[in-house]
C-alpha cells in the first residue's frame, strides 16, 4: 500500500509567533457554534486565506486530535500553532484561543451569581448561527475531497454519519472507524500476500492497535484535581462533559445543583470558543475568581500535554502503511461527524426565511470574496440584534 511521506514542517519567519497570537485571539472571539464550527473557521482562515497548511495536513491534524482525550477543536488550534511556530506557537495558539472565551464565561458567571441570571444572547445567536453554518458547509465540501478516499472511504463516512444521527456516541463511532481502518489494511495486506506468496503467507501475527459557603484551600485543591481528572480522560462533546461534571460536582461533592450545572453548560455552548470553558463557570460558582482560574487551567492543561506528545507522532502515523490506513479512516469518520453536527445545527438554526437568507448570503460571500470570517459573523450578529429589537 502506497503511503504519503510525513509532511515537512513549514518555514517560519521571525514574526510567526506574533501571527499565531493575533490569529488565534481573533478566532477565540468569533468562534461560535461548537467544535465543528471552530474547525471550519480554522480551515477558512489558515488553509484558504493564510495558506499556513495544506488541506491534506489540516485533515491529518484534525483526525489525529480525535485520537486523544480533550476538546478536539482546541487541540487542533494548539497543533496548528506548533506547525507555525514550534513550541512557542503551541502555547500561544492554545492560550489565545481559550482566553477570550474564558473571560466571557467568567463575566457571565459573575452576572449569574450577582443577579441570578445571565444577559440574554438569543438575538446574537439568531443571526450568528446561520452564518457559522455557512462556514461549516463551505469547509466540508473541499475537505471531503481530501479526507474521503475511494469507495471504501465513502462507505465508511456514510456509515459513520448514519450511526451518529441514530444516536451512537461519537467516541464509539470514532473507535469503530479506527478499527475498520486497521482491519482493512490487514485484509488488503493479506490478499496481496495470498496473490503473491500463497496461503502460507497468512501465518503472520495479528496486531491490534489501541489508541486507545465558600470553600477553603483544601476545596480549591479538590476543585483543581477533579477538573484536571476530567480534562485528562474526557472524549466527546459538551454533553459528555455534562455527565462527568454531574457525577463529581452534583452527586459526589454536592457543590452544585442540577440547575446550576445545566446553566453552566448552556453558557459554555452559547459563548464563542471551546465548550469546555463550562469549567470556568463551574469554578466561579464553586470558589469565585480563583476557582474560575484554577478550573480553566485544569480542564485545558492535559490538552497541551497530549498535543505536545502528538506533534511527534502525526508524521509517523502517516508514514506507515497500517497507521496511515487507520488515520484515513479516522479522517473520514471525523468529517462525517462534522456533517452530522452541521445537520443538527441546521435543524435548530434555520427557523424562518431570514435565517435561510443569512445562510445563503454567507455561502455567496465565501464563494465570491475573501472576506475575513470575523466580518461575516459580525454582520450576522448585527442582523440578529436588529431582529430581536424589531420583534
Amino acid at each position: 500500500m502506497e503511503t504519503s511521506p510525513a509532511v515537512p514542517e513549514p518555514a517560519r519567519s521571525a514574526g510567526s509567533t506574533r501571527e499565531v497570537v493575533l490569529t488565534f485571539l481573533r478566532l477565540g472571539v468569533i468562534a461560535f457554534g461548537g467544535p465543528a464550527a471552530h474547525i471550519a473557521l480554522m480551515r477558512e482562515e489558515l488553509v484558504r486565506r493564510k495558506q499556513w497548511v495544506s488541506d491534506e495536513r489540516f485533515v491529518d491534524l484534525m483526525g489525529a486530535t480525535n485520537l486523544i482525550p480533550g476538546p478536539n477543536s482546541t487541540e487542533l488550534a494548539i497543533h496548528l500553532g506548533h506547525d507555525r511556530a514550534r513550541w512557542r506557537g503551541l502555547v500561544a495558539a492554545g492560550v489565545c484561543f481559550i482566553v477570550p472565551a474564558a473571560l466571557m464565561v467568567g463575566a457571565l458567571a459573575w452576572a449569574y451569581v450577582r443577579y441570578g441570571r445571565t444577559p440574554a444572547v438569543e438575538g446574537l445567536l439568531y443571526g450568528i448561527v446561520p452564518v457559522v453554518l455557512a462556514i461549516i458547509v463551505w469547509a466540508v465540501v473541499p475537505l471531503t475531497r481530501t479526507a474521503v478516499k475511494g469507495w471504501w472511504g465513502w462507505l465508511l463516512a456514510l456509515a459513520a454519519l448514519g450511526a451518529y444521527l441514530a444516536g451512537v456516541p461519537e467516541l464509539l463511532v470514532l473507535a469503530a472507524g479506527a478499527v475498520a481502518g486497521a482491519l482493512r489494511h490487514g485484509a488488503v495486506d493479506a490478499a496481496t500476500r495470498w496473490r503473491t506468496q500463497g496461503p502460507g503467507a497468512l501465518a503472520f501475527p495479528l496486531v491490534a492497535p489501541v489508541i486507545a459557603g465558600r470553600p477553603g484551600s483544601e476545596d480549591l485543591t479538590t476543585l483543581f484535581w477533579t477538573i484536571l481528572k476530567i480534562g485528562s480522560v474526557l472524549y466527546g462533546s459538551g454533553y459528555v462533559l455534562l455527565a462527568f461534571l454531574e457525577g463529581d460536582f452534583v452527586d459526589r461533592l454536592g457543590w452544585l445543583t442540577q440547575q446550576q450545572l445545566l446553566d453552566a453548560v448552556s453558557i459554555g455552548q452559547v459563548t464563542p470558543g471551546p465548550v469546555f470553558t463550562t469549567a470556568t463557570f463551574v469554578g466561579y460558582l464553586v470558589a469565585g475568581f480563583w476557582g474560575a482560574v484554577l478550573a480553566t487551567v485544569a480542564i485545558f492543561l492535559p490538552s497541551f500535554v497530549f498535543v505536545g506528545l502528538l506533534t511527534r507522532l502525526t508524521g509517523w502515523l502517516r508514514s506507515r502503511a497500517w497507521t496511515s490506513s487507520l488515520l484515513d479512516a479516522v479522517n473520514a469518520v471525523s468529517l462525517a461527524l462534522m456533517v452530522g453536527v452541521a445537520l443538527q445545527l441546521a435543524r435548530g438554526a434555520l427557523t424562518d426565511v431570514l435565517t435561510v437568507t443569512l445562510l445563503a448570503a454567507g455561502l455567496v460571500a465565501l464563494w465570491r470574496t475573501r472576506l475575513n470570517s470575523a466580518w461575516l459573523i459580525g454582520g450576522g450578529a448585527v442582523v440578529g440584534v436588529v431582529h430581536q429589537f424589531a420583534g
